[in-house]
């Protein structure tokens, strides 16, 4: 071993090529192993791999699918605004045809009131004023017949005068 250990040293090109033995087992040793790594280590190792690619291919599948959901529910997110926006114009349009129809009913409504007070209040004034009228005519009434009643009673005191008066009554009738 010696000696070609020297040999070896005394050639350069003999560390350049490799012995015949070297490459033979190394050769074995390189087939052995890959066989070895193809028996046991490939396929778990591929397999891993695989799973690997399969588990980025569906998160980025759930990513795309979520995105798309995300547009969706923005869409609709937009829409049921627009559409509650839409509700709100309505409802607060009908509120305002609400308050002027009652505000408009209250006003008529009031003047209905007060023409029917002030009818009222006329009424009462006429029938006061009738009752007045009707109580003043009354008290002339008793008055004339009170006055009549004493001219009478001082014309009729004297009995010629009696006589002319029921006379002159006689000849007023008969002229008519």
């Amino acid at each position: 071993m010696a000696s070609y250990i020297k040999t070896n040293y005394m050639d350069p090109m003999a560390l350049v090529t490799p012995a015949i033995g070297l490459v033979f087992w190394t050769s074995v040793v390189f087939i052995l192993l890959i066989f070895i790594l193809k028996k046991f280590a490939w396929k778990p190792i591929l397999d891993s791999v695989d799973k690997r690619n399969k588990n980025i291919e569906d998160a980025l599948q759930s990513a795309e699918n979520a995105k798309k959901e995300m547009e969706n529910l923005t869409a609709d997110n937009e829409k049921i605004l627009a559409e509650a926006k839409a509700q709100r114009d309505l409802i607060l349009k009908e509120a305002r045809e609400m308050k002027e129809s009652l505000i408009k009913d209250a006003k008529e409504k009031a003047t209905l009131e007060a023409e029917k007070i002030m009818d009222d209040t006329r009424e009462q004034i006429h029938n006061q004023k009738m009752k007045a009228i009707t109580e003043l005519k009354n008290q002339v009434a008793d008055l004339s017949i009170e006055i009549a009643e004493k001219i009478i009673k001082s014309e009729l005191k004297d009995k010629q005068a009696q006589k002319k008066l029921v006379v002159d009554a006689m000849q007023d009738k008969d002229l008519n």
